[in-house]
């Protein structure tokens, strides 16, 4: 190709570079369908019958699926899930155990997000102590975070940086659910607007459309490159030679 000369390195360049910019816009829609689907399990649930502890035990995918509740908190062993933000204020999440009186169980409640600007003063909340009709849902995470270190300071409430329901119920050495039960809105709830994604299907769309546009740029700047460099490598060889004789 005479008219089309780019050069070895360039080359190299696009053909490393356009194919991983192709996958990962192809990557950010199928991350996209994903959560497309989350969100819909997760509306039909919300919409399905609420159901009791017990059978938590016997659903294949409970995540989402509605709780009904009825007993008492245990106010004597609150954990706080540490740095947990809502619009820029840091704060953490409170959790308790709470005794399900009809089906006799233990389950993990998040009762929701609680400020916590000082870190030198214990955040304040309170423990309603009569029995309580609660409605919550199933928070189950399709994969563990990825923390540093998980710790479970000293002391009463006890600090945490990760909900792992099996070494709570470890340390209070009980049978408890294996899930962490959210709280809907209510007079038990703090802040419950937990997002069901970190990010919406649009967003992912999104940057798709970015990957995408990077490599057609890319691949525009090369074809111009490379004809840039073809017409100059013609002009030289075709420019008369004036040195003197």
């Amino acid at each position: 190709m005479n008219g089309f000369k780019p050069g070895k390195l360039p080359t190299l360049l696009v053909l490393a570079l356009v194919p991983l910019l192709l996958w990962l816009g192809f990557w950010q829609l199928e991350r996209g369908e994903q959560k497309r689907e989350l969100l819909a399990r997760q509306e039909a649930r919300q919409q399905a019958d609420a159901i009791d502890p017990e059978a938590l035990a016997t659903l294949e995918d409970p995540a989402y699926a509605r709780v009904n509740l009825y007993g008492t908190f245990d106010p004597a062993h609150s954990f706080l899930l540490d740095s947990r933000t809502r619009d820029g204020r840091v704060g953490v999440e409170l959790l308790q155990p709470f005794h399900d009186r009809p089906s006799g169980r233990w389950v993990l409640v998040n009762r929701g997000w609680i400020p916590w600007p000082d870190r030198r003063v214990p955040p304040r909340f309170d423990t309603p102590e009569q029995p309580l009709k609660l409605a919550a849902w199933v928070y189950a995470p399709n994969k563990a975070p990825f923390v540093l270190a998980r710790r479970m300071l000293d002391g009463w409430p006890k600090l945490i940086n990760y909900v792992d329901t099996t070494d709570i119920w470890a340390l209070l050495k009980r049978d408890g659910a294996a899930y962490e039960l959210r709280l809907a809105p209510g007079p038990a709830a703090y802040r419950v607007d937990w997002p069901v994604t970190s990010m919406s299907p649009a967003q992912h769309v999104g940057y798709a459309v970015q990957w995408f546009a990077l490599a057609v740029a890319l691949l525009g700047l090369f074809v111009y490159f490379g004809m840039h460099q073809a017409r100059g490598k013609s002009h030289d060889r075709h420019e008369p030679d004036h040195r003197p004789t």
